[in-house]
C-alpha cells in the first residue's frame, strides 16, 4: 500500500463559512467491526508522552482516541456530544484528567487501543532520520554523533485559533451517513478526517477544533478572502418537465461535484504516494502512520495516520498539511541520509555545492549538527 484510497466514501456539496470550506464525506455503509470514541483530558493541558528509555514527547494533548474492535463498541462509542457551549466552546464533560501518557499507542483492556490522534503522525515526522550521522564524518559535531537530531520541535496551531473554523463546525449540518470531513482554508486542503461509523462521527465532530493545524493553514484562514459557495445549476435550455426530472438533475449536480472535488480539491492528498509505517495490528485492522515523498515546490503534502481493514479500505484517517519549510526539511534529511550523511555526497545528489548544502542545513535549523558551527565552511554574513 502506497496510496490513500477513500473507497466507499462520497463527497457531498461543500458548505462555506468565509474562507473555510467543509466537504462532508458520506459512507455507503459503515465499516463493520470497528468503532472509535474519545478520551478527553484536561482542557488544552500540556501532556507528556513517554516514548521509551530517556525519550519523552511534550505537547498540548486535549484528547485521545480509542479504537474498539471487540464487537461491543456500539455502546461504548455512543457518548452524547454537542458543539456550542455557553462560551462558544464545546459543551463536553471530560471523563479523564490524566496528563502523563505511556507511548503514543497503548493497548487497553479488551480489544481496544488508545492512541493520540495527529501526535502519532507528527511523531513520525519529528523522528525522521532522528539518529543523525552514524559515521564520524569530519563535518559533524560531537553533539550530532552523540544525540542525533534531538531535540526536534515544530509549531502548530489549535483549531480554535484557525479563523472561522469553530463557527463553521458549529453552524453546518451533519449529513445522514456522514463519516468524514475535508477541511479547506482559502481552498487549500487543511485536513482530512474519516471514521468507521456515522455515530462515531457525530461524537467526534467537535474534536476538529482541538486538532492541530499547520502555520500555512492558520495564515490562509486569517488573511484569505471568502471562497465561493457551491451552487447547483441546471443546464441551459428547457428545464426539467417534472419533479422527478428536477430530482435527477440535482443528483447529477451532486455527482459532478463529487468528481470535481476528488480531482481538483483532494487530488494532492489522493494522488500522492506515501511511505507507510505499521504502528499496531488490531485483529482484522491495522493502524499506520505515513509520510509524503517530500518534494519541494510541488502541490501540498500531508502526513497522517490511518486504520485500514484486511482489504486495505480506510476505516479511519486524520491528516496534517505540512508547510513548504517542513517539506524542505524532510527533503534535506532524506538526501543527507541517502548519502550516508556525507555532505559532499548530498551536494552531488542535489546538484549543488557543499557550501550550499551547509547553508540549507543552517536554514533548516540544524546548524548545531555542524562541527564548530560549520567553521570549515564560509560563515553567514551578519549585519
Amino acid at each position: 500500500m502506497n496510496r490513500l484510497e477513500l473507497t466507499g466514501l462520497t463527497a457531498r456539496p461543500a458548505q462555506v463559512w468565509g474562507g473555510i470550506r467543509l466537504v462532508p464525506l458520506v459512507r455507503e455503509a459503515p465499516v463493520e467491526g470497528l468503532r472509535l470514541h474519545e478520551e478527553l483530558y484536561a482542557e488544552h493541558g500540556l501532556g507528556v508522552v513517554d516514548l521509551g528509555p530517556r525519550a519523552r514527547y511534550t505537547s498540548v494533548i486535549p484528547h485521545g482516541f480509542v479504537a474498539d474492535w471487540s464487537g461491543g463498541g456500539e455502546q461504548s462509542a455512543a457518548y452524547g456530544t454537542q458543539l456550542g457551549g455557553a462560551d462558544g466552546r464545546p459543551a463536553r464533560t471530560a471523563r479523564l484528567q490524566r496528563h502523563h501518557h505511556h507511548r503514543m499507542a497503548k493497548r487497553k483492556p479488551g480489544d481496544r487501543l488508545r492512541f493520540l490522534p495527529l501526535h502519532l503522525a507528527l511523531e513520525g515526522y519529528l523522528s525522521l532520520h532522528f539518529g543523525g550521522p552514524a559515521t564520524a564524518w569530519e563535518e559533524w559535531s560531537h553533539q550530532a554523533l552523540r544525540d542525533g537530531l534531538s531535540p526536534r520541535a515544530e509549531d502548530a496551531y489549535l483549531g480554535w485559533s484557525v479563523r472561522g473554523l469553530g463557527d463553521a463546525l458549529r453552524v453546518f449540518e451533519i449529513h445522514p451517513g456522514q463519516c468524514g470531513l475535508m477541511v479547506y482554508a482559502a481552498d487549500a486542503l487543511a485536513a482530512a478526517f474519516v471514521v468507521p461509523h456515522p455515530e462515531d462521527y457525530r461524537l467526534l465532530h467537535p474534536s476538529l477544533v482541538e486538532d492541530l493545524y499547520g502555520e500555512l493553514i492558520h495564515q490562509y484562514a486569517l488573511y484569505g478572502a471568502p471562497v465561493p459557495e457551491f451552487a447547483a445549476r441546471i443546464a441551459d435550455g428547457p428545464g426539467p418537465g417534472s419533479l422527478a426530472g428536477l430530482r435527477a438533475a440535482a443528483r447529477e449536480q451532486v455527482r459532478e461535484w463529487a468528481e470535481a472535488h476528488d480531482t481538483l480539491f483532494a487530488g494532492e492528498l489522493l494522488d500522492s504516494s506515501y511511505a507507510f509505517d505499521r504502528v499496531y495490528r488490531m485483529g482484522a485492522f491495522t493502524l499506520w502512520r505515513f509520510l509524503p515523498p517530500f518534494r519541494p515546490g510541488g502541490p501540498g503534502q500531508h502526513i497522517g495516520e490511518t486504520i485500514t481493514d484486511h482489504r486495505g479500505r480506510v476505516a479511519y484517517l486524520k491528516t496534517f498539511r505540512l508547510s513548504e519549510a517542513q517539506i524542505r526539511r524532510g527533503h534535506l534529511l532524506h538526501r543527507l541520509a541517502a548519502a550516508d550523511w556525507r555532505i559532499a555526497g548530498a551536494a552531488e545528489a542535489l546538484g549543488t555545492t557543499k557550501e550550499e548544502v551547509v547553508r540549507r542545513i543552517r536554514s533548516a535549523g540544524f546548524e548545531s549538527l555542524l562541527r564548530d558551527r560549520g567553521r570549515s565552511f564560509p560563515k553567514r554574513n551578519k549585519s
